[in-house]
């Protein structure tokens, strides 16, 4: 008999049983609290099984160290999403995961690949942005959860971790300044709007280069390694504004993010709301840091981060009000 598929049948069928063994693992799902429905809801999470495998497996960690969390690896994937062919994956994306068309700015015939309608843009009435001057808006749309004052938390998803502030600004002497200030971190699935926007007004200097891996931002991940949001490749700009101080924006980079693209000019003014840049292919997250005593998050962002849980909420809506006016 030669060399074929009778002979390597049963070492194909262990393959494909382990396979099931590992992806299928039980787990407990993950919630957050939906701001739209008003309900606490399942997360559907993009590639649920080789996430769970990578992260949560021995042999996936091997995997995870050796390749997955490098540049290299995100390049190439971020190339498959940018082939002709892979606009072949757009419709059955947009059924199983429910993405309204009707936001969309572009017909979906339109996109020429998968990254082409990954970072698509929408029509203005869909996100619209909260007037208020004295409110600031979510700068995507996203999974979010705040920490009200950094140096009191110690316990961040996991317990006894504390949330790195000088590790992610790259400079401890500079993150003194506010090392009793507050943090949003905006979390976007691959099912999500992929453009960032200025969460308020001002003026906003060149974004700066910060090296690091590129490990999921998928809770999935971060649960087993929350160091995650300070680890990995990201940027950083630095926002003047009037009322809430200087404010801090960091886009982080995640595993299969081809790249992040910033469509702003620096050293310009711009409004609340005004476009920002995108992400290319992959899960991503954004992180908006506030001098201390600036905001006060809205009450569910408090109470549901409280729990270790994040909310939903689109690019545009209120996120925090400036201290200032409530005084």
């Amino acid at each position: 008999m030669p060399w074929g598929q009778e002979t390597f049948a049963p070492v194909r069928q262990v393959r494909q049983w382990s396979a099931k063994r590992i992806y299928n693992m039980p787990a407990a799902p993950i919630q957050f609290y939906n701001r739209l429905t008003r309900r606490l809801e399942t997360e559907a999470v993009y590639g649920e099984g080789p996430l769970r495998f990578v992260y949560e497996n021995p042999l996936g960690k091997i995997a995870l160290h050796v390749l997955v969390k490098r540049a290299l690896f995100s390049d190439w994937y971020g190339r498959q999403m940018d082939e002709p062919k892979s606009a072949a994956r757009i419709r059955p994306f947009i059924e199983k995961f429910r993405v309204d068309e009707a936001e969309f700015a572009d017909p979906v015939s339109s996109y020429g690949s998968f990254n082409d309608f990954f970072y698509r843009q929408l029509k203005p009435s869909a996100r619209p942005i909260v007037a208020d001057p004295a409110a600031v808006a979510f700068p995507a749309d996203g999974r979010h959860f705040v920490i009200p004052d950094v140096s009191q938390c110690r316990d961040f998803f996991i317990k006894g971790v504390r949330f790195d502030l000088p590790a992610l600004l790259g400079d401890a002497a500079f993150a003194e300044r506010f090392e009793k200030g507050s943090v949003l971190i905006s979390r976007l699935c691959p099912t999500d709007y992929h453009r960032f926007h200025f969460p308020c007004g001002g003026t906003a200097d060149k974004p700066q280069l910060i090296h690091g891996p590129l490990y999921s931002v998928s809770p999935i991940a971060f649960l087993q390694r929350p160091s995650i949001f300070w680890e990995n490749k990201r940027y950083l700009t630095r926002l003047a504004t009037g009322p809430f101080g200087e404010v801090l924006l960091l886009e982080v980079g995640a595993t299969c993010v081809g790249s992040v693209v910033h469509t702003s000019a620096p050293d310009t003014p711009v409004l609340k709301g005004d476009e920002k840049g995108y992400f290319r292919f992959g899960g991503s997250c954004f992180i908006t840091v506030f001098e201390p005593g600036q905001v006060r998050f809205c009450e569910d962002l408090l109470e549901n981060s409280a729990q270790n849980r994040e909310v939903y909420a689109r690019m545009g809506d209120v996120a925090a009000w400036g201290c200032a006016e409530l005084a």
